[in-house]
C-alpha cells in the first residue's frame, strides 16, 4: 500500500504527489489518488473539501518538505562533507532512481508548475513556496560549509535550477547525461565558493 505507516490522509497527500510526477495534475484524479492510496473513495470530500485543488496544492507542499528534509540526510551522510558532495547526493538521488525504476517520473513541484503556472494561482503559488522551502536549507548548508552567506542563496538556486532543468533533460534522453553533467560541472564552482575564490557576479 502507498505511503505504509501514514494515515488515509498523509497517504492521499502522498499518493498525490506520486502521480503527479509521473502524469502531471490534468491527468491525476481523484479516484485514481484514492485508489493509489488504497483509500476510501468518500474520504476524498472528508479530507480534502477544497477538491482536487486542495489536495494537489497539498501534495506540492509534501514535494517541498521532503526535499527540504534530504538535505540534512545527504549531509549527515557524507564523512566529509562539501558544497560539490551536497549537490552530488541531490543529483544521485535521481540518477540511482532512474537506473533502478525508469525515466517515468520527475519532480512533483515543477510537473505542477508546468501545468497550473498560468491556470491556478494558488498552486503556483504553493509551488514558489515549495522551491523556497527547499532552497532555504540548501542555502543553509552551504553557508555551514564555508560559502559566504551572500553567495549562499543564489547558489542554492543554481544547483536547484540545475537539477530541474537536467531531470527534464533525462526524462526527454531517457538517459542520466545532463544529470551527471551539471554534477561534474558545478562541483568545482560549488567548491570554490566555499574558499572564497569565486568571483562575484559581474566580476571578471
Amino acid at each position: 500500500m502507498a505511503g505504509s505507516g501514514r494515515g488515509p490522509r498523509e497517504r492521499m497527500v502522498f499518493s498525490a504527489a506520486q502521480l503527479i510526477r509521473r502524469d502531471g495534475v490534468s491527468a491525476t484524479g481523484m479516484r485514481e489518488v484514492a485508489a493509489h492510496a488504497g483509500a476510501p473513495r468518500g474520504s476524498l470530500q472528508h479530507y480534502f473539501p477544497g477538491g482536487k485543488e486542495q489536495l494537489v496544492n497539498e501534495a506540492v507542499d509534501w514535494a517541498g518538505g521532503y526535499a527540504a528534509k534530504r538535505v540534512a540526510r545527504f549531509l549527515a551522510g557524507m564523512p566529509q562533507p562539501t558544497p560539490s558532495g551536497l549537490f552530488a547526493a541531490m543529483v544521485r538521488q535521481w540518477t540511482e532512481e532512474y537506473g533502478t525504476a525508469g525515466f517515468a517520473a520527475g519532480c512533483p513541484v515543477a510537473a505542477a508548475t508546468v501545468d497550473c503556472a498560468e491556470s491556478t494561482d494558488s498552486t503556483r503559488t504553493a509551488a514558489a513556496a515549495a522551491f523556497a522551502r527547499w532552497s532555504r536549507p540548501v542555502a543553509g548548508a552551504l553557508t555551514d560549509l564555508g560559502v559566504p552567506h551572500d553567495r549562499a542563496e543564489p547558489l542554492a538556486t543554481l544547483m536547484i535550477s540545475a537539477l530541474e532543468g537536467a531531470l527534464l533533460i533525462a526524462r526527454a534522453e531517457r538517459d542520466v547525461r545532463a544529470l551527471t553533467t551539471v554534477s561534474r560541472e558545478l562541483g568545482p564552482l560549488l567548491d570554490a565558493a566555499r574558499s572564497g575564490n569565486l568571483p562575484a557576479p559581474g566580476e571578471s
